[in-house]
């Protein structure tokens, strides 16, 4: 008879969250509603000494910029539900399940020495990213300000993002403390 482990933290991130994609989305939607805007007033304006020169686009196409910025704005709702990874503790390994055709990362948390808690910086905009091997560090990350850093035995290191760091700092602790002993 099999015994099956308890799951000891769970968390699922959702990229339509991420503030670096939804003010892309966002800016490309603006643009294409000004495109229609300025296709329905194609004549040329002077204001304040600028002159606004007549609409490149034509009458026509310009309901096709309207119709482009309403599925911008359709496709931002639908990723507020796209899963991009989901993060797991069970037992002493932590799981990151990528979106789709990403791999299964499993990381065996009976070698990792240290485990820390990191502020990310909040005033540069973060794209969401999923084992991206940069500066000697992988990196995990949708959204938020609080990343756990972890270095193995071999001295690699971990980020990874998340939206409940205590709660997952505190469980890391946990196991590897219980390990330790």
């Amino acid at each position: 008879m099999f015994m099956q482990e308890q799951i000891l933290f769970e968390e699922k991130q959702y990229i339509g969250y991420n503030k670096w994609a939804m003010l892309w989305r966002m800016v490309l939607a603006l643009f294409c509603f000004l495109l229609y805007y300025w296709s329905e007033n194609p004549k040329p304006v002077d204001v304040s000494g600028i002159t606004i020169p007549q609409s490149p686009v034509g009458e026509n196409s310009g309901q096709l910029f309207f119709l482009m910025g309403l599925f911008i704005m359709l496709l931002s709702v639908v990723m507020i539900f796209l899963l991009h990874f989901h993060t797991k503790i069970i037992g002493n390994i932590l799981m990151l399940d990528g979106l789709w055709t990403s791999r299964k990362v499993k990381i065996d948390l009976n070698t990792i020495i240290e485990v820390k808690k990191v502020t990310n910086n909040t005033y540069i905009l973060n794209p969401p990213i999923y084992n991206l091997h940069f500066n000697n560090k992988i990196h995990f990350f949708t959204h938020g300000h609080d990343s756990i850093e972890l270095t193995d035995k071999e001295g690699l290191k971990y980020s990874i993002g998340t939206q409940k760091a205590e709660e997952l700092f505190n469980a890391l602790q946990k196991v590897t403390s219980a390990e330790k002993r």
